[in-house]
């Protein structure tokens, strides 16, 4: 082949591939921010749990959180992944029931664990992209100590499907648990032993 064609095919190529780039990012740009949108929701409505503390009562921070809990987490995605394979036996009553109680756990176990304010603060870092998620790496901040949280989200709504905290997954701890009381006990016994739960984080 010619040298100065070849040279200007591969300027051409490169070219091509820089203009694809470019026009990529802000896509991907778009996606990191609502992401860590979405994040940073969570985190303004745990601070305003907290600052309410006892004036609210369990009872309140629930009321308050559940709107946002509700919007910022893929409980459909969430209750897939953590039944596994036992998601495709169960009917749609059964899951339904499912996902409305592990959205109900999720609220009240965030009522709580931040029923009380002094002085924390939440950071959202950066974020990284993998696959169709973006993760987004975030802090909380008390007098203390900083816990590391990394939130997986999944678009195209950018909803978070998983919370790692210190680097523990929360869905692979309740994947292992539920499956185990499942397998040794039946399904009805977990919708009970959520119930129970539920019920135990109400009354503190």
């Amino acid at each position: 082949m010619n040298r100065s064609i070849s040279l200007r095919r591969c300027g051409f190529l490169c070219c091509c591939a820089a203009l694809l780039s470019l026009s990529f990012r802000p896509a991907a740009a778009d996606d990191d921010a609502a992401a860590i949108a979405v994040v940073e929701r969570l985190h303004a409505g745990l601070l305003q749990a907290m600052q309410g503390g006892t004036e609210l009562g369990h009872a309140g921070r629930r009321e308050l959180l559940a709107p946002i809990v509700n919007a910022t987490f893929d409980f459909a995605t969430i209750s897939r992944i953590v039944l596994g394979t036992h998601w495709a036996t169960l009917t749609e009553q059964q899951r339904g029931g499912f996902m409305d109680r592990f959205a109900a756990l999720t609220i009240a176990t965030y009522a709580s664990n931040f029923s009380s304010y002094g002085g924390e603060t939440f950071a959202a870092g950066g974020s990284e992209r993998q696959a169709s998620s973006v993760i987004v790496h975030a802090q909380l901040h008390s007098a203390t100590e900083a816990v590391r949280l990394d939130y997986v989200l999944r678009g195209p709504d950018w909803r978070i499907v998983n919370v790692l905290a210190q680097g523990v997954s929360d869905i692979a701890l309740k994947r292992a648990e539920y499956g185990a009381v499942i397998a040794s006990q039946g399904f009805d016994a977990l919708l009970d032993k959520l119930d129970d739960k539920i019920r135990q984080l109400a009354h503190g």
